[in-house]
């Protein structure tokens, strides 16, 4: 049985989720057509391309699953596990003992998944989704920033501040002022 990639399946079903969720979500928008788009027709394209995306990444993780790395010269009987070769305890001398290679594959799935980063940015898309009315866009995308910083470990406070002053302010200028969307800046919790 070949190997499969529990990674691509699991990235495939979030992108599969989310996409369902976003083209069902833009059904409730007027669609319009292709020369006159209305509000809903974006987020159903890209959310029906989202959804294929993950099917396609699930799909590859069954039909083309990722190579197994090459598992370089045999073992000591010419066939079997890599194997790494140590001097034995008091065994004659030349005599050596194989112990066998911590490379190989772990058998649990999502064994290998870092949990960190999946929470953060999970947490962040939540935050975000529950505080854009009630915050606003300013603090909601501020705090979606700061709460997706903490995927990495280890980056300095004064650059996560920096990077989420700057993204809210992109943020601002892309949505508010380029695009002339009617998002509150400070939202109902905050009086706005």
């Amino acid at each position: 049985m070949r190997p499969r990639s529990t990674g691509d399946v699991v990235a495939g079903l979030i992108f599969l989720a989310l996409g369902v969720a976003f083209a069902v979500g833009s059904l409730g928008y007027e669609l319009g057509e292709l020369l006159d788009m209305g509000p809903g027709y974006l987020p159903l394209v890209l959310g029906l391309a989202l959804a294929a995306l993950g099917l396609a990444c699930v799909v590859k993780a069954y039909v083309a699953p990722d190579p197994v790395p090459d598992a370089g010269p045999a073992g000591p009987g010419g066939q079997g596990a890599p194997s790494v070769v140590v001097p034995g305890d008091g065994a004659p001398a030349g005599a050596r003992d194989a112990v066998p290679s911590d490379d190989a594959p772990d058998p649990r799935p999502l064994a290998g998944l870092e949990w960190r980063p999946v929470l953060a940015i999970a947490a962040a898309i939540v935050f975000f989704a529950l505080t854009i009315d009630g915050l606003g866009l300013i603090l909601a995308t501020f705090g979606a920033v700061l709460l997706s910083s903490l995927a990495r470990g280890g980056v300095p406070w004064l650059r996560v501040v920096i990077t989420s002053v700057a993204l809210t302010a992109l943020c601002w200028v892309v949505f508010v002022l380029a695009l002339q969307l009617r998002l509150s800046l400070f939202g109902d919790w905050l009086g706005g």
